[in-house]
């Protein structure tokens, strides 16, 4: 299984996970011709994009989609119901899904799971091939029981790592900003996912990788210091800024491939 992180962060969120001659598309924050060019960066094109999948309707997360889906008009949407409330476009294809309900495309098996984010009704995913398991789980102020389970016996965690406490407390965001993205339904801070990485840790584990970091209240190095001493330095694990893509390879390890954007593939540098 290969996971492709073309965006992620407050400007753009958008990763491709491909197993067996299917790639699915979770989310598409960034632009449409982005899209095409961070995937061109993998030797992968549009067309190659069997199905959507879309974890919540923030524009971070969907906001290139009604271009995307003017030029390519046959690839199927995923959402929950309340995620297509607040969605601007429809498509011909796709439809619902439900926390819990397996949804089958090609090679993958893929199932969301409830998040809590102050969205309409926000998921992560978990996706499956017959012989690994990865989970991309990024928007949510806590890690309920619920959810936990859903991301256990994992080959690969994909886990928000938003903020540092510290820098969010200091930092220079207004008040009210500052509660929201700490509260149960904001983001998940370095010290949060590194509790609930203890608690996933296990001998199935292959890697871990840091998603949606704040530019201003986090920083790369705190990310992955927070994901390393939970894992006790045993597997490999690393964190993606907004400047970055990252190619991720899950066989009998894990394999981490950094990408740097350059400005024309949209990097704010």
């Amino acid at each position: 299984m290969e996971v492709l992180v073309l965006a992620s962060g407050s400007s753009g969120n958008s990763v491709l996970v491909r197993s067996g001659g299917t790639s699915v598309l979770v989310d598409i924050g960034v632009s449409a011709l982005q899209v095409a060019k961070r995937l061109a960066c993998f030797g992968c094109t549009p067309s190659d994009i069997d199905a959507i999948f879309l974890t919540h309707e923030h524009s971070d997360h969907i906001s290139g989609l009604e271009v995307f889906l003017r030029r390519h008009r046959e690839a199927p949407v995923w959402a929950t119901h309340g995620t297509w409330s607040g969605v601007p476009v429809r498509t011909r294809t796709g439809g619902e899904v439900s926390s819990g309900r397996d949804i089958p495309v090609g090679a993958l098996r893929v199932r969301p799971v409830a998040t809590s984010h102050d969205a309409a009704e926000p998921v992560a995913y978990v996706f499956e091939d017959g012989f690994h398991r990865v989970a991309l789980c990024t928007d949510t102020g806590t890690v309920t029981t619920l959810l936990e389970q859903r991301l256990a016996d994992c080959d690969l965690l994909l886990l928000e790592t938003n903020h540092d406490a510290d820098m969010l407390r200091h930092g220079p965001y207004p008040w009210y900003l500052k509660q929201r993205i700490a509260s149960r339904l904001g983001h998940l801070g370095n010290h949060q996912t590194e509790e609930a990485l203890d608690r996933l840790r296990c001998d199935r584990l292959k890697g871990v990788v840091g998603l949606h970091l704040s530019a201003e209240n986090n920083s790369t190095g705190l990310a992955v210091e927070s994901l390393r001493r939970a894992v006790n330095g045993s597997i490999p694990v690393t964190a993606v800024p907004r400047t970055e893509m990252l190619r991720v390879r899950v066989g009998e390890t894990a394999s981490f491939e950094a990408v740097a954007l350059t400005q024309g593939q949209g990097a704010r540098l």
